[in-house]
């Protein structure tokens, strides 16, 4: 990695109306996202920014007017790290999520927070503030070697351990198993380590588009040859066996397990100790046609 470019920079807001459908608004306190992920759909956001830097070589920290009247969001759901983490290493330092999470206090809104940082317990006094708060944490793997290949953020073992210490502490968590590598993330054996510590499992699967696209099937290639032919088959001739497979795979498992298996939910109606639902996103088209315009979800 070469040298990181930050920037300071002037927002005329902070809070972005959003048809994504687990959320009501979008909020990025930063442009762009040091975790590096190779397969990061957020690296479109180049696209508007003029930089010549590589995804996860630069961050833009956000600095927006106090916000008036944040109570007009009462009852919304406000969905934290859309294209960014809101948690990445700089907001130690900088603080951006934190200032807004102070500026809300009190405001009404459902909050949501999506990240891959233990960073997030940093704010737990201020989150468990907010009456329907609850805190995602991205992980498709058990391995921490692959985990290291894919992305610069803090171990599997410490977001694992992050999302029990929330959970103890009363806020809902989600486990978001996004994106499922065919072949190589087991999804069922995460569920296993979560399932006591989360009120939701997402599920949303690998799509390979744009210049990262070349990026992992070179990588499956090199790392995972006899994965090749699997890759070809869903991502160059477009095939939904294998989704369509693990799809029965884990209606089965849930079913055995006793757990809720639903599409395309995002219920927070649940008893906090009840046991978590998983949530197929495999093929959620509004999720689809969100990214593309640059307001889907982060993995």
């Amino acid at each position: 990695m070469s040298e990181l470019i930050i920037r300071e920079i002037e927002a005329k807001s902070i809070i972005t109306k959003t048809d994504i459908p687990v959320c009501d608004y979008a909020v990025n306190p930063y442009v762009g996202c040091t975790h590096g992920c190779k397969y990061c759909y957020a690296s479109f956001m180049k696209r508007f920014t003029n930089h010549p830097e590589p995804w996860g070589e630069f961050l833009d920290v956000k600095y927006w007017p106090e916000l008036r009247k944040p109570e007009k969001y009462a009852g919304k759901e406000m969905f934290f790290g859309t294209v960014t983490d809101p948690y990445n290493p700089q907001e130690e330092q900088y603080r951006r999520t934190r200032t807004l999470l102070e500026q809300l206090q009190g405001s009404g809104i459902k909050l949501s927070i999506q990240t891959k940082s233990d960073l997030v317990l940093r704010d737990v006094d201020l989150i468990r503030t907010f009456p329907e708060a609850r805190v995602g944490f991205s992980i498709n793997t058990l391995d921490e070697d692959f985990r290291a290949d894919m992305d610069r953020a803090v171990s599997i073992e410490r977001r694992l351990a992050a999302m029990k210490v929330l959970h103890e502490a009363g806020i809902r968590t989600t486990c978001f198993i996004s994106p499922i590598f065919p072949g190589i993330t087991d999804v069922p054996a995460i569920i296993g380590r979560v399932r006591n510590q989360c009120q939701l499992v997402w599920l949303e699967n690998l799509n390979l588009r744009g210049s990262y696209k070349t990026v992992i099937l070179n990588y499956i290639k090199e790392k995972h040859p006899v994965l090749t032919g699997l890759y070809e088959e869903i991502y160059s001739h477009g095939s939904r066996l294998y989704w369509e497979a693990l799809d029965a795979q884990l209606r089965t498992y849930a079913k055995e397990s006793g757990l809720d298996y639903v599409t395309n939910d995002d219920s927070m109606k649940r008893p906090f100790d009840a046991p978590p639902v998983i949530v197929n996103f495999f093929y959620h088209e509004q999720i689809k046609k969100s990214a593309r315009k640059g307001g889907g979800s982060h993995a």
